[in-house]
């Protein structure tokens, strides 16, 4: 039972972190991460907040999964709808506390989406390793992929450029230029696994998290 608390603390730590990074790549004023790019835009032109968007979105993503997989869909996964309620949560508590972040020249933007993109680097790792749950826009992809009988790898890029693209079509839809998504879009898609590499080869804690999984399927 300890194992299974500090997989699952490992993996709520994972999910806030990811927020807090959105909100820190948001804050550079030059578009927002792929998975977020969606709801972003959407909160630009309706009277609800980036969190608020998010939680939306994600909900259609978990509605998605049962729909696609059925009978598939582990019941433990309607643990997602809680996943993303903090997430969701977390995002605007985010974006409030870097309320003070207004850069203005273009290396303080390109700073804060570096100083993000190392965050959610981080918090994917500490939220992969556990391997408890999936969050709800890796758990489309999975379903997808499933349905698709395509590899997960080749169904995400297709997934993240399919959003990046919606983003975009809303945003010349609403406002009738590019907003909402930009440069640090692209920068988040392109360097963020590279920066996950890096973490698992670099530090210890990726494995040491792992381990706690094998253990409590060996004591199963």
């Amino acid at each position: 039972m300890n194992h299974i608390a500090s997989r699952f603390a490992c993996f709520l730590c994972g999910v806030m972190i990811n927020s807090f990074a959105i909100a820190f790549i948001t804050k550079g004023d030059m578009g927002t991460s792929q998975i977020s790019s969606v709801p972003y835009v959407l909160s630009l032109r309706f009277p609800l907040s980036f969190g608020m968007m998010t939680f939306i979105m994600n909900m259609v993503f978990i509605a998605l999964q049962i729909v696609l997989l059925r009978r598939d869909f582990h019941p433990v996964q309607l643990l997602q709808i809680a996943v993303n309620a903090l997430f969701s949560a977390m995002i605007d508590v985010s974006m409030s506390l870097l309320s003070f972040l207004v850069p203005n020249t273009l290396w303080q933007r390109l700073l804060c989406i570096a100083i993000g993109c190392c965050i959610m680097g981080f918090g994917i790792v500490i939220e992969v390793s556990p391997n408890v749950l999936m969050v709800p826009g890796e758990g489309i992809v999975r379903a997808l992929s499933i349905v698709a009988h395509a590899k997960y790898g080749t169904t995400k890029i297709v997934f993240d450029v399919s959003l990046i693209a919606v983003a975009v079509a809303l945003s010349f839809v609403f406002f009738g230029s590019l907003r909402g998504v930009g440069l640090g879009t692209v920068i988040s898609a392109l360097c963020v696994g590279s920066i996950i590499n890096v973490i698992n080869r670099t530090f210890t804690f990726p494995e040491r998290i792992r381990s706690l999984a094998l253990v409590t399927e060996r004591n199963r």
